[in-house]
């Protein structure tokens, strides 16, 4: 593809005259009050919604929803205007029509994965009989719902592969129903169990499962786990039993805002594993006898690791749990546990914690454990026995991100692997053979050369002189001379680390003479627990400056300036670019603000937004008020600044991150700015059909990229000239 010609200045001075009038009038009606001693006016709570009632906190009523339509329709006329749009969509779509695969999940001898065709809105579910059985149509979610808007949320085949459990929402609310269907048959049965289920496990026969879901699809905080079991013979409940429920606030306060019941079975149907999450990367861990419960109805749970400020879990072979723990180890260690005798004092360590690597997960084979490390954010796939003794790495196509899909009775996996300049690719592979090959099971087509760029690892230093890494990926033979178009992307929260992922439509980027940057900021897990914890709570600032100074490392270096600079973030990645917004205005031209967290002195009135006052804190304590108010983005608008071009996105059925963040931040934003709102906009779009992303249809999907993309290259003179 040909880079796109630069649009000159003076063009784009008469092109925004021309078209764009400004952002609607947004009416001011304070709110003003005191927390903990100190004042704040709030001029637009207004557009949080209807707040009378505390249990449905905001309530969109029918003048925010007018006030929404303007704003949409303002960044309509903004966005469908610019020139090239059209030239731009017809290069982004066959990118983004690349398809979709997943790692088989192996029953017997069928294997189950979902597959998406390169123009398909959403994926569907097949089984093969072998790995190289013809594809069977299972599960197509163009025939449950035409519009495309419906999504098949997850799957799960019984271990005889005669059934598959599945959840299916639609337009993004996430609110998934679990139904069954018979594999050889295709009959769907009458069965729903609905409340936002987010999976099962099966019972070794098949006669029921262990599922988690909401109690009230309308509380995000009653969640539990229940067993279910099948009438014999018949598509229908005998019963269905609690086995732990969330806590409620007279309960236990602090508990109450904390994720809560998880459970699973273990695959010979013995044992019951239950964990209830204390915090974002903490857990208390049970394990109970199935058969025992089963018979008698009394649950008698045994302490694994109660009460201890560290991430567990892990799967069971016979009374045996090789469990991945934090506890005493910040990087991750393996230990088998003795589930008949669980206390820590007659753990078996298998696999140390390592200082120069992060153990990312365990994966159980036949007599094989499956170690996934994590080094300077790739991944390494090292093989044990059971007894900790080294059976080789497996050989991977590259510098990467990888995964493995296991089952405890036979050593076949598959492996999945990608990286910035490697499509996502499955391979089959046999844990015996470690030194092996990989062999190609499914690689989507792609319309690109991933040859044609190049990826760089850079180390920068952050505020505090902390040593930070950043991804750094453009075309072959990029010329150093601070004038290249840039986007940076952030998230730094919740443990999730930013590793190598492949893109097509960045491709597109690329070609336009693009620079693409992922920092791996405190927050996340890519050094571990101890890098986490210096990017949450009182250490949550650190993230902040990490992204700004991988901003500044950008320029400093000549891969760019702040006028050919964008930021990038969604939803804690949206807080991120909020706080740049606010406190490093001047270092970028464009801000990419998506599914935002941004006033966090109310965050956690909203929606399942409790969940999330272990990583953040919550401005009801007078200690955490201090943190929140020092950066809470919302809170740090300043009248008369000259902010850059902003792009706020929501998403209406967004059951995570409330809407009213991005509203009440784009009004304020607009009202403040002393930039002129004709060349550098501040917009909003709330996407009606969509919550916080997932499930998003591709023909939605290519419109976002396209907004998104070409609201950038406007404001870095990239557009052609209008004809």
């Amino acid at each position: 593809m040909r880079p796109c010609a630069v649009l000159a200045p003076a063009f784009v001075l008469t092109l925004t005259a021309a078209v764009f009038a400004g952002p609607p009038e947004t009416r001011k009606d304070p709110v003003t009050e005191t927390i903990h001693g100190q004042t704040f006016t709030d001029d637009y709570r207004w557009l949080e919604g209807d707040n009378s009632d505390p249990a449905k906190m905001g309530r969109i009523t029918d003048e925010v929803a007018k006030w929404t339509d303007e704003q949409n329709a303002y960044t309509r006329s903004v966005l469908d205007n610019l020139p090239g749009r059209a030239e731009l969509i017809a290069k982004l779509t066959p990118l983004m029509e690349v398809g979709s695969v997943s790692a088989p999940d192996m029953k017997g001898n069928r294997y189950f994965y979902f597959k998406r065709e390169g123009n398909e809105n959403q994926p569907s579910f097949f089984v093969r009989e072998g790995i190289t059985g013809t594809p069977k149509l299972l599960l197509n979610p163009k025939d449950i719902d035409p519009t495309g808007l419906t999504t098949i949320s997850w799957a799960e085949p019984s271990h005889d592969g005669k059934l598959v459990a599945y959840g299916t929402y639609r337009s993004g609310d996430e609110n998934s129903v679990l139904r069954v269907i018979e594999v050889d048959s295709g009959n769907k049965w009458s069965l729903e169990i609905t409340g936002k289920v987010s999976g099962c496990d099966w019972l070794p026969d098949g006669s029921g499962f262990v599922y988690r879901n909401l109690a009230d699809v309308k509380n995000p905080y009653s969640g539990q786990v229940r067993l279910a079991r099948l009438e014999k013979g018949a598509a229908y409940l005998a019963s269905d039993q609690l086995l732990m429920r969330q806590l409620t606030v007279e309960e236990n306060q602090k508990l109450a805002t904390t994720y809560g019941p998880y459970g699973g079975i273990s695959k010979d149907g013995k044992w019951l594993s239950l964990s209830y999450a204390t915090g974002t990367r903490n857990n208390d861990l049970w394990v109970a006898r199935a058969d025992e419960f089963m018979r008698t109805g009394k649950l008698n749970k045994r302490e694994v690791v109660v009460g201890k400020e560290a991430q567990s879990g892990g799967g069971i072979v016979n009374d045996t749990m090789y469990m991945l723990t934090t506890l005493d180890a910040p990087n991750g260690r393996v230990v088998a546990v003795d589930l008949k005798n669980p206390d820590q004092k007659n753990w078996r360590e298998i696999i140390p914690q390592r200082k120069d690597a992060v153990i990312q997960g365990c994966s159980i084979a036949k007599g094989i454990l499956a170690v996934n490390f994590m080094t300077k954010a790739s991944s390494t796939i090292e093989l044990f026995d059971y007894a900790g003794k080294a059976r080789g790495t497996l050989k991977l196509p590259g510098i990467g991100s990888a995964g493995l899909s296991t089952d405890s009775d036979r050593t076949d996996a598959f492996l999945s692997f990608t990286s910035f300049n490697y499509p996502s690719t499955i391979f089959h592979v046999d844990l015996a053979k470690p030194n092996a090959e990989p062999v190609l099971w499914e690689q989507p087509a792609v319309p690109v050369d991933p040859t044609t760029v190049e990826v760089k690892q850079e180390f920068y230093s952050s505020k505090d002189g902390t040593q930070v890494s950043m991804f750094i990926i453009h075309k072959k033979g990029l010329n150093l001379d601070g004038n290249n178009p840039t986007i940076l992307y952030g998230y730094g929260g919740f443990t999730q680390s930013m590793t190598p992922t492949f893109s097509a439509n960045l491709f597109q980027w690329f070609d336009a003479g693009g620079v693409y940057a992922v920092a791996n900021l405190r927050g996340g897990n890519e050094y571990g627990e101890s890098w986490h914890r210096g990017g949450m709570l009182d250490q949550k600032q650190n993230t902040f400056d990490d992204f700004a100074h991988a901003a500044k490392h950008l320029i400093s270096r000549g891969y760019t300036k702040p006028e050919k600079l964008a930021v990038r973030g969604g939803s804690n990645g949206g807080l991120l670019t909020g706080a740049f917004l606010t406190q490093n205005p001047e270092l970028c031209s464009v801000v990419l603000c998506h599914v935002p967290l941004l006033d966090m002195l109310r965050y956690d009135d909203f929606l399942m937004a409790k969940y999330w006052v272990p990583e953040y804190g919550t401005a009801k304590d007078p200690e955490q008020f201090k943190w929140l108010s020092a950066y809470s983005p919302y809170h740090h608008i300043k009248k008369g600044t000259k902010y850059p071009a902003v792009l706020f996105t929501a998403g209406e059925n967004d059951s995570r991150v409330h809407p009213l963040h991005a509203r009440k931040m784009a009004a304020a934003v607009q009202a403040a700015t002393a930039s002129d709102q004709e060349k550098q906009p501040v917009l909003l779009w709330v996407d009606r059909e969509a919550g916080h992303g997932q499930g998003k249809p591709l023909n939605l999907r290519v419109r976002d990229v396209a907004d998104e993309r070409i609201f950038v290259m406007w404001q870095m003179g990239m557009l052609p000239d209008k004809k």
